[in-house]
Order: C-alpha cells, then structure tokens, then sequence
C-alpha cells in the first residue's frame, strides 16, 4: 500500500495543548490557594483567644519557670565545675603520692 493513500489525521499542536494544560493548571493551583485562605480563615474565627489577664498570667508563669530553670542550670554547672577541678588537681598529687 502507497503511503499517499494513508490519511492523516489531524493532530493538535503539541504548543497548543500545552498552553491549554499550563492555563488548567494556573486556574486549580488559584483556586487551590484561595480555598486555603477561606478555610484558615474560618478556622481562625473559631479559636478562643485569651484574655489579657491570662496573656499576662502566662507571661509571669513562662518567665519565672525559664528564670528558675536559668539559676538551676547556673548552679549545676558551678558545682560540676568545682568538681572537675578538684579531680584535676587531686589526680597529679595521687599520682606523686605513690
């Protein structure tokens, strides 16, 4: 068979299609993100915000616990610190000992 009688059939051009394909997209991807925006937003109105005084409340609590636990991490580091050096300078007159 002569490859002249063969039709051809019509064929989108590849650009065409994806011009098509990336504006599809565009439009979801859009969409996507202003539903996210509508549905934060919805789910922002629904949360029970605290009150000054118990923003205040929590305040004082988070600073004194950090504050406390500062002076305890000051003091185990202080008496860790003693006793490293009471072994450093223990070690050598043990060891001119023998």
């Amino acid at each position: 068979m002569p490859d002249d009688k063969i039709e051809k059939l019509d064929t989108p051009n590849p650009a065409d299609i994806k011009s098509s394909t990336t504006r599809k997209r565009r439009v979801k991807g859009s969409n996507r993100i202003a539903r996210w925006f509508r549905e934060m937003r919805s789910e922002l109105k629904k949360v029970v915000w605290p009150t000054p005084k118990q923003i205040v409340n929590n305040t004082f609590v988070a600073l004194t616990v950090m504050t406390c636990a500062a002076i305890l991490i000051w003091a185990l580091d202080l008496v860790a610190g003693e006793i490293f050096v009471a072994i450093i300078t223990y070690i050598p007159r043990l060891i001119q000992g023998w």
